[in-house]
């Protein structure tokens, strides 16, 4: 078996045909590490611009600095002059499956006049589920019964995947999506926007802004896909690597490779990323009090509805109007209405910060 083949993706043999087996472990490098991702409130979703204002609210112990980085060829020390100096800052928004990056980085010569892969590059990866195992052909079992094509459209960036993007972009995509699921570098799955003023070769300062979105499943046909759900407090893998060339006339050969994960072949192996953590609301974006709730319909016949509460601070009383004369006061109700029709529901929460009311007009409706 190829020893970079993850527990979590041993292959099964069955009739000739390579079947993977599901994730039976978590593997994430660096385990003593783990990385934050800001949680933006709902009124302040950075806009997709290339102007980092938007980012301010994000505190300093978010950031990650080209210090906590490897250079994994051994050709340059971190404290290089020739070594780019970047930040980089990673969001997400509750209710959206979307990772939000901001990357700036300043370098000596940036390169980036060739058409091609030749290209100062943030290679990114990310694994939503941390299902692990490969997800680039050539790290697939070498007794595989499956070709190199057919590794490529069945596994590469499918349960992982690789955004390999070009800083700067210039007359060419701004991202390399190494897989067949072409559709996840484009809208309504990303979006990038990118600031610079140098010319190939110069050196100068770099902004790069962008979302993408991870997939549990990101197959070459688009209508099978499946998004990564991001929760509060969910983990996921993911890892970077930035690809500096610093010569136009070196061919393929870059100049340094320096990873986040302490594994080059990162870009690869899904069980090499870092743990990130999707984190709750920072304390000065919490309301000390706010109502709201969401319902479920139990029983059709019955009418019967469960409501929840999904309110924030700290409570100590309820009141539900359920909108047909009865009322509740028990914090996650279940009632049974009598007839059909359309609802206006109000749940009112009091605590030691005062009250607060959350009204739906029509959400509750019944045959």
């Amino acid at each position: 078996m190829n020893r970079f083949l993850s527990r979590a993706w041993r292959p099964l043999l069955a009739g000739g045909v390579l079947l993977l087996a599901g994730p039976t472990a978590r593997a994430l490098d660096r385990p003593n590490d783990v990385f934050k991702v800001f949680q933006f409130p709902a009124d302040q979703i950075p806009r997709i611009d290339g102007d980092t204002n938007d980012w301010n609210l994000v505190p300093e112990s978010y950031v990650i600095t080209t210090d906590q980085l490897v250079e994994d060829f051994g050709r340059h020390k971190i404290t290089d002059a020739s070594t780019p100096q970047v930040r980089v800052k990673v969001g997400w928004v509750k209710g959206l499956n979307r990772l939000y990056f901001l990357y700036e980085a300043d370098d000596n010569y940036w390169d980036f006049s060739q058409p091609g892969l030749h290209n100062d590059t943030f290679e990114l990866v990310v694994d939503g589920d941390c299902s692990g195992g490969p997800l680039i052909e050539k790290f697939a079992p070498t007794n595989s019964a499956l070709t190199k094509w057919e590794q490529y459209f069945r596994m590469q960036s499918v349960h992982a995947q690789n955004y390999h993007i070009f800083t700067p972009a210039r007359d060419k995509d701004w991202c390399m999506f190494w897989g067949p699921a072409q559709y996840a570098k484009r809208l309504p799955y990303a979006n990038a926007a990118q600031r610079y003023d140098f010319a190939p070769g110069q050196p100068g300062h770099y902004v790069l802004e962008f979302w993408i979105t991870p997939f549990d499943h990101a197959p070459a046909d688009e209508a099978q896909a499946v998004e990564t759900k991001l929760t509060e407090n969910k983990t996921i893998g993911l890892s970077f690597a930035l690809i500096d060339y610093d010569d136009v006339n070196s061919g393929g050969t870059n100049n340094g490779f320096w990873n986040l994960s302490r594994h080059h072949t990162m870009y690869g192996q899904a069980d090499y990323l870092c743990a990130f953590k999707l984190m709750p609301l920072e304390p000065p974006f919490v309301k000390p009090i706010a109502a709201d709730w969401a319902w479920t319909l139990r029983d059709e016949k019955s009418r019967a509805v469960a409501f929840q509460d999904l309110s924030v601070g700290k409570l100590e009383k309820w009141h539900w109007d359920f909108g047909d004369g009865e009322t509740s006061a028990e914090q996650n109700p279940v009632h049974a209405y009598k007839n059909p029709g359309y609802y206006v529901v109000i749940l009112d929460v009091t605590g030691p910060a005062g009250q607060a009311r959350r009204s739906k007009v029509w959400d509750v409706a019944l045959k």
